[in-house]
This record gives structure tokens, sequence and C-alpha cells, in this order.
């Protein structure tokens, strides 16, 4: 039995996290089972934008499973912490966008698999938050990289060493989520978002988010290279050739094959 419950329409394929009678935290495997369904969904030509969310309304994800955790030595939480990083470089270099739909608790690993998603939409009830060191241990999914990429290394040392919770709103405007929504408006937001997306090239769409991707800590000359590397490879290709014409002829571009 998988962990993770798949539902593709129109393009958007939701993935939600299934383990809500323990907050949706992850064990190993959950972990194996969510690289395996977003990787699925990167294979499929029939989606091109993904929404990751969990089940219920308390948590997206709670953090990672703490009594698993609490087995391990130092060999075992190096294995963990791998294979934990290696999700979240599976979510984050998707050539389709990837939707965090944040409902309820992102806290440890949660917050760490939301950060990892190209985008974050919030629930106003939603909650975020680095509380390792309340344990004695740290982040190891990822949080002590990409939070102060997102928020800066202040506000990001704060979060981590306080290991405070950050409600939803607060959360916005530091710029951990790009909007926050009623419960009840979540998905509907992430789906207006995602068709929205489904608009553009898909393969102008991957390119961008790798450009963006392999620019981070680089200086400018060497982010404007990668730009202009990703930029030239898209001509000639059959999608510019389509959404160039399309500018041209005055008419919408086809770019997915849709009557």
């Amino acid at each position: 039995m998988s962990f993770i419950l798949s539902d593709i329409s129109n393009q958007i394929a939701v993935l939600t996290i299934n383990r809500p009678e323990a907050l949706n935290a992850m064990n190993d495997q959950v972990i194996a089972d969510l690289v395996s369904a977003v990787t699925s969904c990167i294979e499929d030509e029939n989606v091109g934008v993904i929404i990751l969310t969990g089940a219920g309304e308390k948590a997206f994800v709670a953090g990672a499973d703490i009594k698993q955790m609490q087995s391990n030595g130092s060999e075992g939480a190096r294995s963990f912490g791998e294979m934990g990083q290696k999700m979240t470089v599976v979510i984050e270099n998707s050539p389709k966008p990837i939707i965090a739909a944040v409902n309820g608790f992102a806290l440890g690993g949660g917050c760490e698999i939301s950060m990892a998603c190209h985008m974050r939409v919030a629930s106003q009830t939603a909650t975020f938050g680095q509380p390792e060191v309340l344990l004695g241990i740290l982040p190891g999914w990822g949080g002590t990289q990409r939070l102060p990429r997102l928020v800066g290394t202040g506000i990001a040392n704060e979060i981590i060493t306080t290991g405070r919770m950050v409600k939803a709103s607060e959360a916005q405007s530091i710029g951990l989520v790009n909007h926050v929504v009623p419960s009840d408006e979540l998905m509907n937001k992430c789906k207006e978002i995602a068709a929205q997306i489904l608009k553009n090239g898909p393969n102008a769409i991957a390119q961008s988010l790798a450009c963006i991707r392999e620019g981070i800590g680089k200086s400018l000359e060497e982010g404007l290279k990668i730009e202009v590397d990703h930029f030239s490879k898209l001509f000639g290709t059959e999608e510019a050739n389509e959404g160039l014409s399309a500018f041209v002829e005055k008419r919408k571009p086809n770019f997915r094959g849709n009557a």
C-alpha cells in the first residue's frame, strides 16, 4: 500500500501524503513512496503541474517520524538525512512546477519539503517551523540551506535557533509562502495557478526552472551565462516556433496539443 494518493485531471496531478493518523509524518516508506509518485508524474506526458498536499486538515507534514529518528545512531541519522535530502532534490529538480498546498502544520521535514517545491500556497491555519533544536538536533533535509535562500540569513537564523512557529501571515510577509487563502479555497487557488502555468510552453517552463535553480549561489556574470545558454536552447524548437508564430498571427498558442 502506498502512502501517496494520486489524482490526475486536466494535466494537473494532485499528490496527497496520506498518513493522517501520524499527521503525515515521514518515515522511510513514505519518503520512498513520495519519490516514486513524483518521478511517475515527471515521466507522465499527461501531467504538466504537480500539487503536493497532506491528508486531513491538521497537517501538511508535521515532520519526520520521531519514533524512527529516536532509534538512529550517527550512521542511521546520516542515512535518514541523505534519504530525505535526495527526496527534496527530486522535488526541487522537477522540470514540472510543483506547488505545495500547505494545510495545517509544515514543521521540520514538512517545512523542508514545502521549501523544495517551486512555490507554496498556505491556508490561513497553516503553521511553519524548523523546531529541531527543541529536540537537540538540527534540520537535516535542507532547512539550513533553503530557508536562508528564501527569507534571508538573519530571519532563517532566528527561526532555526529559536525553533519558534511561524504563522501563515508571517510566512507570507517574509517570503516563505506565495499566497495565503482560507482553508476551503486552498486547492482552488493552487489549481488556478496551475491552470495559468499550463497555458505556457512546457519546455520553456522546464528551462526557466533549471535556469533559476542553476543560478542560485553563482555570481551575476555566471548567472547571465546560464541564462543565455538556456535562452538559446529554446530557439528553433517546435514549441518556440509555435509561440512566436501565434504572437505574430494574433492567436493563442497551442503548446500542449490541445484542440
